[in-house]
């Protein structure tokens, strides 16, 4: 199964209790893509501004990765900085400068439109409406949000979830989402609005799935040091979608095995900063940590 993701390409500032890096490669859909890559095709739609380097997206092109949707427009690319407290969970961003992906109107290459699985990354659900107004026939659409889009464009919202068949969501947000405290009930909720599954990433504490009357839940892998969790959802979102892709089988079962691959590719990105753990990873690695997650959750 071929993917699509739509979302952004950045540059990233970022700073946590084990150091700091500048100008570093981030955006979520660079995460996805990346991870997505390991497992099947991944065609991408984004837009980078004139300085962002070539060598990254040869980088994209030798993961296999299909970047004829990548638009270079003129002027700077998107750019966020952000500063981690000892307690990863908690961040506050520093600056935020949208620059070209301000006018991000994205389009699909025909080549695109076939795709069997399209990823939307947290962008405004307008544009996310936009993708999936250009798609003809995919088996299965997921969607992520963020709270800007929530609190500013809560019709959009509920337009785009009719649409959806998985969107991703963090705690904070589906709370924000539901108005319920419980994150079951607010699960309920949510699900009520239209998606046909939920998938609620919970950062250290792991991912629970809803589905109908159905919960699935999954720890986080247990590491001994997070350098940095900048792009963990993302990266589990293409992994997990990947996962899917690669066994083209969308039936409970393999959802949730895709859930743990998706865990187990969030657990090696935090590993250090930007994409750098993910550049080194092989499949072999991969395969391995899947073994120890299944071994950690038997009983």
């Amino acid at each position: 199964m071929k993917i699509v993701v739509v979302g952004s390409m950045a540059f990233d500032d970022v700073e946590t209790p084990f150091g700091k890096v500048t100008r570093v490669i981030g955006g979520s859909a660079t995460y996805f893509s990346v991870a997505a890559s390991f497992f099947a095709p991944v065609a991408v739609v984004a837009v980078v501004g004139e300085d962002f380097p070539k060598a990254e997206l040869d980088f994209l092109e030798s993961r296999g990765i299909d970047i004829s949707g990548v638009r270079v427009a003129s002027g700077r690319t998107f750019r966020w900085a952000g500063r981690y407290h000892e307690d990863m969970n908690v961040r506050d961003t520093l600056d935020l400068q949208l620059n070209v992906f301000a006018d991000f109107a994205p389009e699909l290459p025909e080549s695109y439109r076939d795709a069997d699985i399209c990823f939307l990354g947290a962008i405004n659900p307008e544009l996310q409406q936009r993708v999936l107004d250009q798609l003809r026939a995919p088996k299965l659409v997921a969607a992520d949000t963020i709270t800007h889009w929530i609190e500013q464009t809560r019709a959009g919202i509920a337009e785009l979830f009719r649409r959806v068949d998985l969107l991703t969501v963090n705690d904070e947000e589906a709370r924000l989402l539901s108005g319920e405290r419980n994150i079951v009930g607010a699960a309920r909720k949510i699900l009520a609005m239209g998606p046909k599954s939920l998938l609620i990433k919970r950062g250290e504490y792991g991912v629970l799935h809803f589905s109908g009357d159905a919960i699935f839940a999954v720890p986080a892998y247990p590491l001994e040091q997070v350098f940095d969790p900048t792009g963990a959802g993302d990266t589990f979102a293409g992994g997990f979608i990947g996962a899917l892709a690669k066994s083209g089988d969308l039936s409970p079962a393999s959802v949730r095995r895709a859930i743990v691959y998706g865990s187990v590719m969030g657990s090696f990105v935090v590993e250090d900063f930007s994409l750098r753990r993910l550049r080194t990873l092989g499949a072999e690695d991969i395969e391995r940590r899947y073994r120890q997650f299944v071994a950690l959750t038997e009983f």
